[in-house]
């Protein structure tokens, strides 16, 4: 592993970018865990995301060396970016199997480390307002998109209809941010002699901002879907969802 580790590089997206074990670079594996991790396991909420795919555009060069090599930029980026959707789909995926099979337990488990009851009843209240367009839209809001895929499955969305803007949204979410980093990096290289790798912290920094702006609003707006109401609707489908 990288040598002077201290927990705070946890919360850093280019340490699992850049991360070797045993002398090999592992980054490319490790950015594929972390986006189905955070699309499909409830656990998973305080992984970086946005920002992780923003920095694996603009390291797009070396995580693809781990795997094979490529000629051709474009062709790199956007092996990249698929990679990172398909693990998005798969992540979402289970998300929505493990909502299905769940019912209304998550809305009656306690609080831990692990789970925060607040963001189910948030992400229950953005897919109440924006029904399947929510699976598309969540895919760009930090934690809201952890429990989107679960909420569909609580809610016992058609399998089909989930499926279509499972695929449509996570190949919009990884084309967009990995190739922004790519080639803004590019641009700013070449137009202003400004390599963004010197500047990671301000650009981790940057993109939290802007994609909590969804979350602070929601939260002054507050919750139009209370606890009890979605333990209640989960309830309602409960016998459906248990295997017979």
């Amino acid at each position: 592993m990288n040598d002077s580790f201290h927990w705070t590089d946890l919360l850093n997206p280019e340490f699992y970018i850049n991360l070797h074990i045993g002398g090999v670079q592992v980054g490319v594996y490790v950015v594929l865990f972390i986006v189905f991790a955070e699309t499909g396991l409830f656990a998973g909420f305080f992984l970086p995301g946005d920002s992780l795919l923003f920095l694996a555009g603009i390291y797009s060069d070396s995580l693809m060396a781990t795997l094979f090599s490529i000629d051709g930029d474009f062709m790199n980026v956007t092996l990249l970016a698929t990679l990172v959707a398909i693990s998005g789909i798969l992540g979402n995926t289970f998300g929505y199997w493990f909502g299905y099979r769940s019912g209304g337990y998550l809305y009656k488990k306690e609080d831990s480390f692990w789970f925060k009851k607040k963001y189910l009843i948030q992400s229950h209240e953005f897919f109440e307002k924006h029904g399947g367009r929510a699976i598309i839209f969540a895919r760009f809001i930090p934690i809201i998109r952890t429990f989107a895929p679960i909420i569909a499955g609580v809610v016992k969305m058609e399998k089909s209809r989930f499926m279509f803007f499972n695929i449509i949204s996570s190949f919009m979410w990884s084309f967009a941010l990995i190739f922004s980093g790519h080639y803004l990096n590019e641009l700013f290289r070449n137009q202003f002699d400004i390599d963004l790798k010197s500047h990671i912290e301000l650009i981790i920094i940057g993109i939290i901002a802007i994609t909590t702006v969804p979350l602070i609003l929601n939260a002054f707006k507050g919750n139009k879907v209370t606890e009890q109401e979605a333990i209640e609707e989960a309830e309602d489908d409960e016998s459906s969802i248990l295997p017979k």
